[in-house]
């Protein structure tokens, strides 16, 4: 069904004038590094979420990194994760010295596999990093058991599930700390960005001086209206914080984000009525109880049952203008971490059957009807013309 349509972004995200005139308000002020719109930002997402404090940051991967940096853990400990994720869960885990150890994951949620992860516990486990795959939150009641049994800490990875909430709590309100990613393909973007949400307020005050450079106060206070101030350099820190011109962005989406999610939901409900009786597998539905983020909406490409190979599958859709993603493949299966920690594909078999088969396709809240239709069209063609003549490889 190829045409002349405008190609379908995977991940678009949704930029309206709001966000074009904040950012034009932002460089009109002169203040584009980090300063009051970040410290703003952070009071917002406090809020929305329902924890005390806050922290903005350049990305998740500096949020996931600072908070373990935070938390005191390095090299001769180990990090509980799943290792169907981006890398940049289990890169933040071995850049502090620690190693990371994967648990498989159940093979509908796609999120770690609760019922495996004590038995990954060691003496020198420190912490669990439990990711909420494509939006659906982790069984935090079993992970927090878990953690609390045996004296580990928490680092929820939640840069798919910003909206999400687990038995009436929101994500990062249940656990010490947790992750949020703002990057471009995000549920709501700063074009880059992370933050860290906890209720400790010590902790809070000592990631924001991490995270620039490990000076003694915020560096745009330094520089402001009531005069030059001296630093202290107290800890060797890092350069990851937010700017002001990337929280402006924040400001205007975060309100906007309950009203995308419903947006969301609407085009994945669509989905999956529209796939109901094709060969593909749909995402499971969300666990009683719980709010799903609906970031990621992912079919589940099995050759022998579709007629086609999920890599075939991405490759036409591609041809017929029509963006899509892989999340992920699994990390066992990188070269770095099967020659590193000596990883075989069938140590964590669920993960890589699912990574061997997952396509995302697009779920912004910018797509029309229109674009709908013709993805779920294009969906449907394939998988029925490929499933009656297993010709396509």
């Amino acid at each position: 069904m190829p045409g002349s349509d405008p190609y379908i972004v995977f991940g678009s995200p949704y930029i309206g004038p709001e966000e074009f005139e904040e950012v034009r308000k932002t460089l009109e002020s002169n203040w584009i590094g980090t300063g009051p719109r970040a410290s703003a930002l952070e009071k917002a997402f406090a809020e929305y979420v329902g924890c005390d404090h806050a922290v903005a940051l350049n990305s998740c991967t500096a949020s996931l990194h600072l908070s373990m940096v935070g938390s005191g853990i390095g090299p001769g400990q180990e990090v509980i994760t799943t290792p169907l994720t981006f890398a940049a869960t289990a890169n933040a885990i071995v850049h502090v010295g620690a190693t990371p150890v994967f648990v498989d994951v159940d093979r509908n949620t796609m999120n770690i596999d609760p019922a495996r992860i004590e038995a990954a516990v060691t003496e020198h486990t420190k912490a669990i990093m439990p990711v909420h795959f494509a939006g659906r939150p982790c069984d935090m009641d079993a992970i927090g058991d878990i953690a609390e049994r045996h004296g580990l800490l928490v680092i929820e990875d939640a840069a798919h599930c910003i909206e999400g909430s687990f038995r009436g709590r929101k994500i990062g309100a249940i656990s010490p700390l947790t992750c949020f990613s703002f990057y471009v393909t995000k549920n709501m973007t700063t074009g880059e960005g992370g933050m860290i949400c906890t209720n400790d307020g010590e902790l809070a005050r000592r990631l924001k001086v991490y995270g620039l450079h490990g000076l003694s106060g915020d560096a745009w206070k330094r520089f402001s209206d009531g005069g030059y101030r001296h630093y202290e350099v107290i800890f060797p820190g890092f350069k990851y914080n937010m700017t002001d011109l990337a929280a402006s962005i924040g400001l205007c989406q975060l309100p906007r984000i309950e009203t995308w999610l419903r947006r969301r939901e609407e085009i994945w409900a669509r989905y999956d009525e529209a796939f109901a009786d094709l060969p593909c597998q749909t995402p499971a539905p969300a666990e009683v109880d719980t709010v799903h983020a609906r970031h990621l909406y992912t079919l589940l490409i099995d050759e022998d049952a579709c007629g086609i190979s999920r890599d075939a599958f991405m490759g036409e859709l591609h041809k017929r203008g029509i963006g899509s993603g892989v999340h992920y493949r699994a990390l066992h299966l990188h070269a770095y971490y099967k020659e590193r920690f000596g990883f075989a594909e069938d140590d964590f078999p669920e993960a890589s059957w699912v990574s061997n088969r997952t396509v995302s396709l697009p779920l912004s809240a910018k797509l029309t009807d229109d674009e709908v239709e013709r993805i779920i069209g294009n969906v449907t063609d394939l998988l029925t013309s490929s499933q009656g003549s297993r010709r396509v490889r």
